[in-house]
């Protein structure tokens, strides 16, 4: 199996099992309790706490949570007043603000899925914007838009699940949203950035473990987090130049017969979506079974409908469908990305396409 999927999930990284192993094999200890066993897994719970930290703004607090869902769900419940969002934002943005009941304003995109930062409506509470879109890679011009909310009296979240540590956070955000198996950490565990002098009431009651948040901790999944980050730092640069590399050969390799949707410039490259006149992607990905890449969002992907991402491009329904996405990372070797482009190029001239 070619894995190109990174939009959906990235392969755990071996050092990030590697600090992850001692908590499941020995160090079972509630991080939470005054023991001895129980302080050190809160050193380390608290030592991947600065690691994911230093990826995020300063003067503010992390809170790990279940995942990324779970944290914009608690900084849009949490907030008051209206909320403002954009077209193509991650169905955790836009039902959980659907789901609060309270005035709700969407933002259109352009053609390549930009958003034009307009006039914040009164009685707005929160804007929330995708910093890199997960379907598209379009980067939105989040900064502006926190101009724009501030100026409003309103809270600014920053959905940077796909953003984090490949693209730098505006510092005048006040709520970030991030999960760890998109940088190659573990599934399970994600974190909600919480400015200071930004208080939230909870989202879950109970032990009030993380001041806010409540739930026993793995340090596990803390450690892997953690140490995925420091990798996200560490490999910034070795990660950006590999990434260009690949999105240069795969766009030669591609040639003729595919449109790229969405901004090529503004953009993260290691998302590649792309579409091919009356494709049939479903028999595409049938023929292609040992390629995981994608037909859209993981989280919508069987459900029939074209995505909402495509459409607010203003494509129609058989192109949304008639479209994929390519997704290479840390761990994609020249060689595979290449026979799996010619493997997908193959299968639709198949098709007659």
């Amino acid at each position: 199996m070619i894995y190109l999927d990174y939009q959906a999930t990235t392969p755990l990284a071996p050092e990030a099992l590697k600090a992850m192993l001692p908590w499941l094999e020995q160090g079972h200890a509630n991080p939470h309790s005054p023991h001895r066993a129980g302080r050190q897994a809160r050193a380390a719970v608290e030592v991947a706490r600065d690691q994911v930290a230093a990826l995020l703004p300063s003067g503010g607090r992390v809170v790990f949570t279940s995942g990324a869902t779970e944290a914009l769900n608690w900084a849009i419940k949490g907030a008051s007043g209206g909320i403002v969002t954009t077209a193509i934002e991650h169905a955790a943005v836009l039902d959980t603000a659907h789901a609060t009941g309270r005035p709700l304003t969407v933002l259109p995109v352009d053609g390549e899925g930009l958003v034009a930062p307009a006039p914040i409506p009164d009685g707005t509470g929160l804007v929330a914007a995708m910093l890199v879109n997960n379907e598209i890679g379009t980067i939105q011009p989040v900064a502006a838009l926190a101009e724009r909310a501030h100026h409003a009296g309103a809270l600014m979240l920053c959905d940077a699940v796909q953003g984090y540590g490949r693209v730098a956070i505006p510092d005048t955000v006040d709520l970030v949203a991030i999960s760890a198996h998109k940088v190659y950490g573990p599934k399970g565990i994600g974190a909600l950035w919480i400015r200071d002098g930004v208080t939230l009431p909870p989202l879950l009651h109970g032990g009030d473990q993380e001041g806010g948040r409540s739930g026993t901790l793995s340090p596990a999944l803390c450690a892997g987090f953690g140490a995925a980050a420091r990798l996200m730092a560490e490999r910034a640069e070795q990660d950006a130049a590999r990434i260009e590399q690949l999105w240069t050969l795969a766009i030669a390799r591609l040639g003729s017969g595919w449109t790229l949707n969405g901004s090529a410039e503004r953009r993260y490259h290691g998302n590649l979506n792309v579409r091919r006149e009356g494709l049939d992607v479903a028999r595409l990905m049938s023929d292609c079974r040992d390629l995981a890449f994608s037909a859209g969002s993981a989280c919508a992907s069987g459900s029939g409908r074209p995505s909402h991402v495509l459409t607010a491009l203003g494509l129609g329904e058989r192109q949304a469908k008639s479209s994929i996405r390519i997704g290479f990372g840390r761990y994609t070797t020249d060689d595979e990305l290449v026979a799996a482009i010619d493997r997908i190029n193959a299968a639709a001239k198949a098709q007659g396409r």
